[in-house]
């Protein structure tokens, strides 16, 4: 078989043979969040303490919201561009049951109860710092930003990131199937950090080397990984021992076919079970296996499969909420194609502001931080919710796709 027709079929090509062609090696090493934010705290509300970070001392305050089983650093990156630009305090928020919040129900992850915490969070902040508010979410965070913005009383902006309701409910069928294909377990956070990047769930690595830490704890500690970073600097990001996990995608719509050196990489990965194995209907909790409880010291840090009664709840309605509120809005998508009806008769009414940033995967913000962060700059200063700093120039037209 071909390489091309590898590469349409999502096949791995050929290992090429072993040359020194003088390419330096990537590293996979992790950053300190430190090079990123200000500072972190606690906000104390009646269910418990949520943590952020924040970058910034004055202007409005942009609160960021991650996806499913990503903490605040998923930001970092995008944190540090949009305070380059604008006058803003960027607070990145820990849902409960991820990061280093600590609530009295960490396992309560309903729709209702999230957007109460971010209000809850988000009114307190205000009304200490005198300052309006203007939320950010991507997927997960995307749906609780909408529901929240209905209970916050400064709100001025909001910005939804790559969740729409029709793409986000049809996708929810193969969630499963795609968590069971994710390692449970890693050597080492710099082996997490190359999963994360090599496996495509973020193509900046960058943001892979700060993003990663943070969703993953120490199992004998259950601290984060991204809270040992007294240690990040004795830690060797090139020379990784152990052959790279991968996942293997085939997209359902293409005839699958395996060779010899797919069979071969796929006996070299520690991801258990193929996809043709799995029953599809069955749906289970991963499981980690002996060896990888023994060996790997690093484990995810929510399991996002036992979350999956709540799945359907973050996203039913979400189009109709997302154009019933009153406040500025603005949605950046990775493609347009997911665009359901009520979402494109909104946007031709100018009920909201479409962007489409190309060549990006699910996080947007990671991948192209600096674009989103351009995007929401001009955005926000064109709706007279925050002011410019020197040296930021608002481009006639900003680097998107359309």
């Amino acid at each position: 078989m071909t390489d091309l027709r590898k590469a349409v079929l999502g096949l791995p090509r050929k290992k090429p043979s072993q040359v020194n062609l003088g390419i330096a090696k990537p590293n996979f090493s992790p950053l300190k969040w430190q090079y990123y934010f200000d500072k972190e705290d606690y906000i104390e509300t009646e269910s418990g303490k949520h943590h952020v970070y924040i970058k910034g001392s004055s202007g409005p305050l942009v609160l960021c919201l991650h996806g499913g089983g990503y903490n605040g650093l998923t930001w970092s990156l995008f944190a540090k561009e949009i305070h380059e630009n604008i006058e803003c305090q960027v607070i990145a928020i820990d849902f409960r049951g991820h990061g280093n919040t600590k609530t009295n129900d960490d396992n309560d992850l309903s729709l209702e109860t999230l957007s109460e915490d971010v209000a809850e969070i988000a009114n307190k902040l205000a009304e200490r710092e005198n300052a309006k508010v203007i939320l950010v979410g991507h997927s997960m965070g995307g749906a609780i930003a909408v529901s929240a913005s209905y209970k916050i009383q400064l709100l001025v902006g909001l910005c939804v990131i790559d969740v729409v309701e029709g793409t986000a409910l049809d996708a929810l069928s193969s969630m499963q199937s795609i968590l069971r294909g994710r390692p449970t377990s890693f050597k080492s956070i710099p082996h997490a950090i190359r999963w994360c990047y090599k496996g495509g769930q973020c193509h900046n690595l960058e943001a892979a080397r700060i993003s990663m830490p943070g969703q993953i704890i120490n199992a004998k500690t259950g601290q984060l990984a991204c809270d040992e970073w007294q240690d990040f600097d004795k830690i060797d990001g090139i020379n990784l021992s152990n052959p790279i996990e991968k996942q293997l995608t085939v997209s359902e719509s293409s005839i699958k076919e395996i060779d010899e050196e797919t069979v071969s990489e796929q006996e070299e990965t520690k991801l258990g079970p193929s996809a043709s194995s799995v029953n599809e209907n069955a749906f289970k909790r991963p499981k980690t296996t002996e060896s990888q409880s023994n060996e790997d010291p690093y484990l995810w840090r929510i399991d996002l499969s036992q979350t999956e009664t709540y799945w359907q709840q973050w996203f039913q309605g979400l189009s109709e909420k997302f154009l019933g509120t009153s406040c500025p809005k603005i949605l950046i998508l990775a493609n347009i194609f997911g665009l359901d009806t009520k979402l494109t008769v909104g946007q031709m009414q100018g009920k909201f502001q479409l962007q489409v940033l190309a060549k990006t995967g699910h996080a947007v913000h990671e991948d192209q931080p600096r674009q989103v962060a351009e995007l929401l700059s001009i955005y926000l200063v064109k709706q007279k919710c925050a002011e410019t700093k020197p040296g930021f120039s608002m481009p006639l037209y900003p680097n998107t796709c359309c």
